[in-house]
């Protein structure tokens, strides 16, 4: 992955007031779920307004409990949260930031949240309860495909279903011809894709025969693990493309904007210094002209010893707007810190030479949002647009 070399970015511009906005013809929310200690919320970033705001605590999730490996995906003005494992959080030893996650259950649960009315409502949930799974809005439908569904064991499952908003039901898809968890989707082309993730075939339907030795199950490979699996929603069938993730680690995102599709990294490493475009035609991903960064906190002004905490993507237009969170030492703290929330923005779009690609904004919070050490993403996020 990135076979070709990148120009450095164009000089970038910071805003502490006001962002680029974009949306066209309403306003844009980009929503995420966050952990704050054990409290799991939606959070609403608008780019017009460049303020951040926590929306509320997920219904449904008990106190002292997070979920992770969940999926959030806009459909019209409305924001998804489906499946995902539920864990236990508890202080750490000593206390401290740090917190204890056990597992404790495989979640089907569904809930929408409404942007413009601001109000939650539980849907049908998931036929197979599942986490760590690939999803997206396809032909104003959700389809979801692969992930977990036990918490014992790393095994992946091949099945996939579709979310009808209109009839408020889940229909099951065919199974793809892999197992794959860790894997990531995206609509291109009409079609919903699965990306990469750790997969394996799917085992032989046969049972063996009395006194036959069972098939040996065949072990994730490197080939398949770099494939893509794609449903073609007007066939109804699965096709494979070998080599579409040219990495043996999976994905983190694969957004797609103006017929184009956009990565920024892997799931061990969500920035990997510059943003990435892929050639269908070739079957390649290379590095975006000026997209080059090896360090987005360079945007803005933050201490040399600022780490970044999360890293998470959303399409807004032409524009690939990402919401990282660092975490920055208080003075006269001890080892206290505190969350600073940047947000930093490339112009896919942008013509070189004659605008920057790059721009970073320091979002306001709202009261409710004051950040601590404690916030964690738990998702990646989706835009949602409200007509006018």
């Amino acid at each position: 992955m990135g076979s070709l070399d990148g120009d450095a970015a164009t000089s970038p511009s910071f805003s502490s007031t006001g962002s680029s906005g974009g949306g066209g013809g309403g306003r844009v929310g980009i929503y995420a779920c966050f952990a704050h200690g054990g409290l799991t919320s939606l959070e609403c970033y608008e780019p017009g307004a460049n303020t951040w705001r926590r929306v509320g605590k997920l219904p449904g999730v008990p106190d002292g409990h997070v979920v992770k490996g969940f999926a959030v995906v806009a459909l019209g003005e409305c924001v998804y949260v489906i499946g995902g494992r539920l864990c236990r959080r508890e202080r750490g030893v000593a206390g401290g930031e740090h917190h204890r996650d056990t597992d404790v259950a495989v979640r089907a649960d569904v809930l929408r949240y409404d942007a413009r009315r601001g109000e939650w409502e539980r849907c049908a949930p998931l036929l197979v309860p599942r986490f760590d799974f690939a999803c997206a809005p396809c032909g104003g439908r959700i389809c979801v495909a692969g992930g977990q569904c036990s918490l014992s064991g790393a095994r992946g499952t091949a099945a996939a279903e579709v979310y009808d908003a209109g009839k408020g039901k889940w229909s099951a898809l065919p199974d793809m011809s892999t197992l794959r968890y860790k894997c990531v989707g995206v609509t291109w082309h009409g079609r919903f894709h699965v990306v990469g993730g750790f997969a394996e075939s799917t085992p032989p339907a046969d049972e063996p025969a009395p006194g036959e030795m069972a098939a040996v199950l065949p072990q994730s490979s490197a080939l398949e693990r770099s494939s893509a699996e794609v449903f073609d929603c007007a066939r109804g069938v699965w096709e494979i493309i070998p080599g579409m993730w040219q990495l043996d680690v999976p994905p983190n995102q694969i957004v797609a904007v103006a017929g184009r599709l956009f990565s920024s990294g892997d799931c061990l490493n969500s920035w990997k210094g510059h943003v990435e475009v892929y050639d269908g035609e070739l079957n390649i991903w290379s590095i975006m002209d000026h997209s080059t960064l090896p360090d987005l906190s360079l945007l803005a002004t933050l201490p040399p010893s600022a780490q970044r905490l999360y890293l998470t993507m959303a399409v807004v237009d032409t524009q690939l707007y990402f919401l990282a969170g660092y975490q920055v030492a208080v003075a006269d703290a001890g080892d206290g810190f505190r969350t600073v929330s940047l947000v930093h923005s490339f112009d896919t779009g942008a013509t070189p030479g004659v605008m920057p690609a790059w721009s970073s904004f320091h979002p306001t919070m709202d009261q409710e949002s004051v950040e601590d050490g404690s916030k964690e993403l738990l998702s990646q996020c989706c835009s949602v647009q409200l007509s006018s």
